[in-house]
């Protein structure tokens, strides 16, 4: 982990592992939660400095928080914010491994 800055660790939070995702590594494409406030160039500089990749796009979707009750209590989940990770042809991340 070379040149691996405070921010690229602040940046990415967790990777993100369903079905979905599942589906979409086979196309070489790879699922993270961000930090609210990351762009896609800070997304694209921490996967590339923490995993040692090259990356060639990044998608990132902003989700938001559901409406929820729990005992007649009305609450609401947080909104959060994933980035859909494209990397080049030949690479690959190992997703077990890093979370």
């Amino acid at each position: 982990m070379s040149n691996t800055t405070a921010r690229d660790l602040s940046v990415l939070l967790a990777p993100l592992v369903s079905e979905k995702t599942s589906r979409i590594q086979e196309n070489n494409q790879f699922v993270f939660e961000v930090a609210t406030t990351a762009t896609k160039a800070e997304v694209k500089s921490a996967v590339e400095s923490l995993f040692n990749v090259k990356v060639e796009a990044v998608n990132v979707v902003n989700v938001k928080g559901k409406s929820k009750s729990f005992k007649n209590r009305a609450g609401r989940r947080g909104n959060w914010r994933k980035a859909y990770v494209c990397l080049a042809p030949g690479q690959t991340i190992d997703v077990m491994s890093k979370a």
